[in-house]
């Protein structure tokens, strides 16, 4: 079993122990995923970077991942290959020549 295997049973198994999976429909896990997306954001809002409180983005961030996977469960998706299926959609957009050392958006390079 991958780690990633392993991650998404013991969420699986933290949700079904409890009953929650009757609530946890694609429209609702998007949300709180979204939702969690903004706590984190929320841990950075009007400080520098480095003085962001670490414990505070752990623990957004696994709310973020937990809720991510829930929703690749769902839909029964491959989370390591959708990533990499990603990965390469971008570096056609992004290609190194032209992105290197860039921030701008692929339809700007």
């Amino acid at each position: 079993m991958t780690d990633l295997e392993e991650l998404r049973e013991a969420i699986k198994k933290f949700t079904q122990e409890r009953d929650w999976d009757q609530f946890h429909n694609g429209k609702d896990l998007a949300l709180a995923l979204s939702i969690e997306a903004a706590e984190l954001n929320e841990a950075f809002l009007w400080k520098d970077a480095k003085d962001v409180n670490i414990g505070k983005v752990k623990e957004e961030l696994a709310d973020i991942f937990n809720y991510a996977i829930l929703i690749a469960d769902k839909y029964d998706l491959d989370v390591k290959q959708i990533v990499l299926d990603k990965l390469s959609w971008n570096a056609e957009k992004y290609p190194v020549e032209k992105a290197y050392g860039s921030a701008m958006k692929y339809n700007e390079l």
